[in-house]
């Protein structure tokens, strides 16, 4: 085995120890490159025992070496280079990384916010909220969250007003701080973003990280969130976050009858269509086939009482409703949307005639929707 990464990640210490010990004592920044190159390809228990046993080639004699490898970003191997640098921490030590906060590369400026998360220097303040909405994802999110360790809210603030911004993009951003931050008090004005958005499915999917599904749905804004994240999944949302949302415990519990049957669609969905499962791991696949497996056996009750306007499931309930009537009485809704969604579905169940129409086109002002329903 020639291969220093290959030998870096074996099971054998006499492979491993020697090129640890080399990448920390040289240092060797090339190797510690072609190691993050392997980052998308290597299992993450692989690469937490790399970690190990690179911080177990750290000591007192060569830890500043790590100040070198700091050139080269990886979120698997940040926890081990900044712990290391605070383990052995000295106000030259400190001075120096706010340094190369300042002036360094967008990767060592990612490694410096996460080292002052752990070593609170008020100097490093202003920094932190210059690069808080950075557009480098990793850096904005390490600097975010340790503005939530110092506890600081100048950016905090600023994110909360960004919540009312009317570019979805800047307003996504305010939800990553947040996210980030990790105050949990922002989550009501988090969903309240969500419920307006044109991107309320990238919102819902980021909402879990602060709060966990379980916990959210103790309210009923919590099942908000776990529709948007069942629309999302598979087209906006990875699959892996069947884990990171905990969706089979998740569904166990569920009695909602309406987000039961948008689920069990879309697990339908995802397993009847290979190109949704094709690159996935195992144990995603595993995992989506069981929750499937649970939802093809829960019990389903009756949707209709989602089929009213101040429903936050009626556009969900209308998606699967055989109710005419029900559908019907949707057309004499204030929601201009509603009433197209309604007039579609009214098409779809065959009951779609000349007065349902003007029935609908009575309520409607909007000029665009008026042409879409005389179409119909």
């Amino acid at each position: 085995m020639n291969n220093p990464v290959k030998k870096l990640t074996s099971k054998n210490p006499t492979d491993y120890e020697p090129v640890a010990q080399q990448l920390i004592n040289i240092p060797d920044i090339s190797l510690f490159e072609e190691l993050v190159k392997q980052d998308d390809f290597l299992f993450d228990f692989v690469k937490q025992n790399v970690a190990k046993r690179l911080q177990n080639a750290c000591n007192k004699s060569n830890y500043r070496n790590l100040l070198a490898l700091m050139k080269v970003y990886s979120p698997f191997y940040e926890e081990f280079i900044t712990s290391m640098l605070a383990k052995f921490a000295d106000e030259d030590l400190t001075d120096e990384i706010l340094e190369i906060f300042e002036n360094g590369t967008e990767a060592e400026k990612t490694y410096a916010a996460k080292y002052f998360a752990r070593i609170q220097d008020p100097l490093a303040l202003p920094l932190l909220n210059e690069y808080a909405f950075s557009d480098n994802e990793n850096l904005a999110a390490n600097c975010a969250s340790t503005l939530g360790a110092f506890g600081d809210r100048e950016s905090y603030d600023k994110a909360l007003a960004m919540l009312n911004s009317d570019d979805d993009f800047e307003q996504f951003n305010a939800i990553s701080f947040l996210i980030s931050y990790g105050d949990k008090n922002a989550l009501g004005a988090i969903i309240d973003a969500m419920e307006k958005s044109s991107m309320a499915e990238n919102i819902a999917g980021e909402i879990p990280y602060l709060v966990d599904m379980i916990t959210l749905l103790e309210d009923k804004r919590g099942l908000v969130v776990l529709n948007n994240i069942i629309n999302g999944l598979g087209e906006i949302l990875p699959l892996t976050g069947v884990f990171d949302y905990n969706l089979y415990e998740v569904f166990e519990q569920l009695d909602n009858s309406v987000i039961l049957l948008n689920a069990r669609e879309k697990f339908n969905t995802l397993t009847e269509n290979d190109e949704y499962l094709f690159d996935e791991d195992k144990n995603t696949k595993n995992e989506v086939w069981e929750i499937k497996k649970l939802l093809d056996g829960k019990k389903i009750g009756d949707i209709d009482g989602e089929l009213a306007e101040d429903s936050p499931f009626v556009f969900t309930a209308l998606e699967f409703t055989d109710n005419v009537d029900a559908v019907k009485a949707l057309l004499d809704s204030n929601n201009q949307t509603l009433i197209l969604k309604s007039a579609e579905i009214l098409k779809k169940l065959g009951a779609w005639d000349e007065n349902t129409r003007a029935v609908a086109l009575k309520n409607i002002f909007d000029e665009n929707i008026k042409l879409i329903i005389e179409a119909l």
